[in-house]
């Protein structure tokens, strides 16, 4: 199932949309920044059907 969500990247501060497809299950990975092109952490969380937690977090977060 394929979602997208406005998120803010944790290095330069800017909106960033991500398509998110949950139908994997839980997940971590790593996709660049669209504005800075760093590596964010990607951690997508799927509880149920339809409730899907994603965060993101910078090298020195993790």
């Amino acid at each position: 199932m394929l979602s997208t969500h406005d998120l803010t990247c944790p290095y330069c501060g800017e909106p960033i949309d991500l398509v998110i497809d949950s139908s994997g299950g839980s997940q971590r990975y790593i996709e660049d920044c669209q504005v800075c092109c760093r590596p964010i952490t990607v951690i997508l969380e799927v509880h149920g059907d339809e409730d899907v937690d994603v965060r993101l977090q910078s090298e020195s977060d993790t």
